[in-house]
């Protein structure tokens, strides 16, 4: 555990024996603490400090020990900062030595943020056993994929056992079904001996709303201010300096006491400060202000559908200083193109440009009007770094947020499966992959809750059949407390090594190898790339003088248009049409020879090549892509 920085509310275990108790209850005039366990079992009173805090050191208390806090009207309650719930989100909060766990990750730097391949998954359903163990067991298949960071969805005590994570009632605690913080650490280690990095998924914007007693405390919410799910946490009214704290002691928690490598900071668009500094800004200042400390990098990414590039700009430069954000527009503009869907926030998009200017600037909407919002929206990325942006062609939002929970496999043939992950990959951006896509996962992604409370289990139905009115979907929604929904949304690894299944998950292995071995391929300076747009092709030009060119093809049929290609001598290394990844198609030249002058180029529906310029210095033999 970390030196350098120490939770202060909570329960600590000492290092001289006993364990100390700090909460922030302003509402209460008297607190005390009721011990279910242990040897110093019964009620403590906690001693009144400035601010509304209420502290204690209880000798005799030990790691294990189970207790609520005793408010003045006799109401009993978990710990807001409770590090482990045994029974759920009703139940006692349990003393957790923070130090017991013994690392194995000293030789762990972390890594750089443009190394990053994300791959997102969902503990629950990522393995037969749904656990952090399960998870480990997957650890090899990750590394012989090739991705380089495992991002987990949210992890904070939900109620009951299968939830999205997003329903997290206690953000220091760690879901007992899936392993608790034992199982956490076990997995986190794991990954860093086998150099996976570790992104994990945090809601700052809400809490759940079964299990979520902070109210009983203090004023962690204001009504000056209404999010999707209810009144926005308090950053920057009365008493707001506490609720601050609290979830910036959360992230430095997690970098700290559990060795994460990064956060994903969910909807932050549902975050309202308008105090001189915001909360953002100050949360990426801690998080950096201790990996500097800890000599490893701590990256902090944020989802926002404002494209705001100020969460990214350096805080000397009029921004927030995060470290990346996700860019949901690349997704939309790349979604459409293949599907052809117009349904809800889809309608803005489907433009072929769009996608070439998600490319060039990141942002598709940098200030132009959005049919959709009603309102002109985003402003200008183009002077951000590539690594600073995000992209997908799936994710837990884009597929669990559809009505059936489909993946691109069960929407798409595979031509156009391995275009949309060629575009991703040989993108100048941070690429995200979500679980399964890689061999093209048949079962879906669906929205499923495990809720105890009749009336909210009732309200959750009808708040997920009134998102889909704006597409034009019309079955009935899977039930989100069924378990056969959760139980529907289980991966099948073995259809990796299956027929095209396999074949895909050889294209997959084989873009993040180049990826990986080619220079040009790193997210670097904007000026590195360029693209151009021409009859349903994107040309894009790597390196300057060029050294790689891509040619994209999102038409269905095979065409031969003339292209400007750069003069030189181009040898391809890459061919999605190739039988090897399950292609059928006549193979494209395995060579050219560019002069000055347009040429033609077969390309086939959906297809997409890569040609290295012959410098005789070709790409080692384990290189296939081209006809075999």
């Amino acid at each position: 555990m970390s030196t350098f920085w120490k939770m202060d509310i909570g329960a600590t275990v000492l290092d001289e024996g006993g364990v100390r108790f700090r909460l922030w209850a302003p509402k209460a005039r008297k607190v005390s603490v009721h011990l279910l366990s242990g040897q110093a079992r019964g009620l403590q009173d906690l001693t009144q400090e400035e601010m509304g805090y209420f502290s204690a050191t209880i000798s005799g208390c030990a790691d294990g020990d189970l207790y609520l806090y005793r408010l003045e009207e006799g109401d009993e309650r978990p710990d807001p900062a409770s590090r482990c719930q045994p029974e759920g989100v009703h139940g006692p909060s349990k003393v957790v030595d923070a130090s017991r766990y013994r690392w194995d990750d000293e030789n762990w730097r972390g890594m750089p943020l443009e190394d990053y391949i994300l791959y997102e998954l969902h503990v629950g359903t990522f393995s037969p056993q749904g656990t952090f163990d399960g998870v480990i067991e997957r650890l090899d298949a990750l590394l012989e994929l090739g991705v380089t960071a495992v991002e987990l969805m949210p992890v904070a005590q939900f109620p009951g056992g299968r939830n999205w994570g997003y329903d997290g009632a206690y953000p220091f605690a760690v879901q007992q079904s899936y392993g608790g913080p034992e199982g956490l650490k076990r997995l986190v280690d794991a990954c860093h001996r086998k150099g996976l990095a570790v992104v994990l998924d945090v809601v700052y914007n809400h809490l759940g709303p079964e299990g979520n007693y902070l109210c009983c405390f203090g004023p962690y919410f204001t009504d000056r201010y209404r999010t999707p799910w209810g009144d926005a946490l308090n950053f920057d009214g009365p008493h707001s300096d506490a609720v601050r704290h609290y979830f910036i002691s959360n992230a430095l928690y997690w970098i700290s006491e559990f060795h994460l490598d990064g956060l994903r900071l969910d909807a932050v668009h549902g975050i309202y400060d308008f105090s001189a500094r915001h909360i953002l800004e100050e949360l990426a200042c801690e998080v950096h202000r201790l990996a500097q400390q800890l000599g490893r990098p701590a990256h902090i990414i944020a989802e926002s559908d404002l494209n705001d590039a100020r969460l990214i700009r350096p805080r000397l430069l009029g921004g927030y200083g995060l470290d990346a954000q996700w860019n949901d527009d690349f997704h939309h503009a790349l979604h459409c193109l293949l599907t052809k869907e117009k349904g809800g926030y889809y309608r803005d998009f489907g433009a072929f440009s769009q996608l070439a200017k998600a490319y060039r600037e990141g942002f598709v909407y940098s200030g132009q009007y959005s049919e959709f919002r009603g309102r002109r929206h985003g402003n200008d990325a183009s002077d951000c770094p590539p690594r600073q942006l995000l992209v997908f062609c799936q994710n837990h939002d884009q597929v669990g947020n559809r009505l059936m929970g489909e993946r691109l496999s069960t929407q798409l043939r595979h031509a156009p499966l391995r275009l949309a992950a060629a575009s991703v990959l040989l993108s100048p951006y941070l690429p995200l992959l979500f679980m399964g896509e890689e061999y093209g996962e048949q079962a879906p992604f669906l929205y499923f809750i495990s809720h105890g409370d009749a009336r909210l289990i009732e309200a959750v139905r009808k708040g997920r059949a009134e998102e889909f009115t704006a597409f034009d979907w019309k079955q009935e929604p899977p039930d989100p407390q069924a378990e056969e929904t959760f139980q529907a949304s289980r991966l099948d690894f073995g259809l990796k090594k299956q027929g095209r299944h396999a074949r895909l998950y050889a294209f997959y292995r084989e873009l993040i190898r180049l990826r990986k071995q080619l220079p040009w391929l790193r997210p670097g300076d904007c000026r590195n790339l360029r693209v151009r747009a021409q009859d349903e092709v994107l040309l894009l030009l790597y390196g300057d003088p060029c050294r790689l060119l891509a040619l994209l093809h999102f038409g269905p049929e095979p065409r031969s248009p003339e292209l400007e290609l750069p003069p030189g001598r181009w040898r391809k290394i890459l061919d999605a049409a190739s039988p090897l990844w399950g292609g059928d198609e006549e193979p494209s030249p395995q060579w050219l020879d560019c002069g000055e002058e347009k040429q033609p180029l077969r390309l086939p529906a959906f297809g997409c090549l890569l040609y290295e310029k012959d410098a005789g210095n070709p790409l080692p033999s384990e290189s296939r892509g081209g006809t075999p």
